[in-house]
């Protein structure tokens, strides 16, 4: 596997033109798969704006003045995705990575205080002495006793990772897309359609207009009012 990416191979979800300059950072394999995340430098210079190149990039980074939910962060390359909360204490400002209309990443600027992380259960192992391994969306793994099931998505405080809400995925909670064409688009789940096989299972969500969507794009946000805040396309505080 290369090292190296070329401007225009980028996914459409990065929010940078592509042919300014023939080569760009790659992902290191991380919490993020390579095509739903931007390396860490791309979001300190290029949507933060806090740093002119990558030399300089990499000295911030260097000198820890970058946190991802709430630690410390030196790799460059480290991906950075969805829901992903991006601290620089030096201005006392926090962001919150989303996806816009188009399918493309943004950063949503955070009230100063203590912020919360949703994190979407993607799968769940029972493991010795009959606890559960709960693997999440952002590459970490939380063990509980509790009644957790795959798609409900955990608020999650930081950076201790402790479990304070569970948000159900079932009908009639809050959900928002992050992917396909309906990418940022929220409203409430009508119905889940379980598919008997290989195809992924469906999700009609009734929002402003009604439609249908895969599972694996649906994220559940809160029951009657979202936990986080949304941003520009929804700008109800948690």
């Amino acid at each position: 596997m290369s090292r190296h990416q070329k401007r225009v191979t980028i996914p459409k979800s990065w929010p940078i033109p592509r042919k300014t300059h023939k080569w760009i950072a790659k992902c290191r394999p991380g919490p993020h798969s390579a095509a739903d995340s931007l390396p860490l430098l791309i979001v300190v210079r290029d949507l933060l704006k806090v740093a002119d190149n990558a030399r300089e990039t990499e000295r911030i980074l260097h000198e820890g003045k970058v946190l991802v939910d709430g630690k410390v962060r030196k790799d460059c390359k480290m991906p950075v995705g969805i829901f992903d909360v991006v601290s620089l204490p030096l201005i006392n400002q926090q962001y919150r990575m989303l996806k816009d209309n188009r399918g493309k990443f943004y950063l949503n600027t955070l009230e100063t205080g203590t912020v919360r992380k949703l994190a979407r259960i993607e799968n769940k192992i029972t493991i010795p002495g009959g606890k559960q391994q709960l693997n999440l969306s952002d590459g970490s793994s939380l063990l509980s006793e509790g009644d957790f099931r795959v798609g409900d998505s955990l608020v999650l405080s930081i950076p201790e990772k402790q479990i304070e809400d569970r948000i159900e995925f079932k009908v009639g909670n809050l959900a928002m897309i992050v992917g396909g064409k309906h990418s940022g688009q929220t409203g409430k789940i009508k119905e889940i359609m379980i598919v008997r096989s290989s195809r992924p299972n469906r999700v009609v969500i009734e929002g402003k207009k009604e439609f249908e969507t895969i599972a694996g794009y649906v994220y559940m946000i809160g029951r009657e009012e979202p936990v986080i805040k949304l941003g520009v396309l929804d700008e109800r505080n948690a």
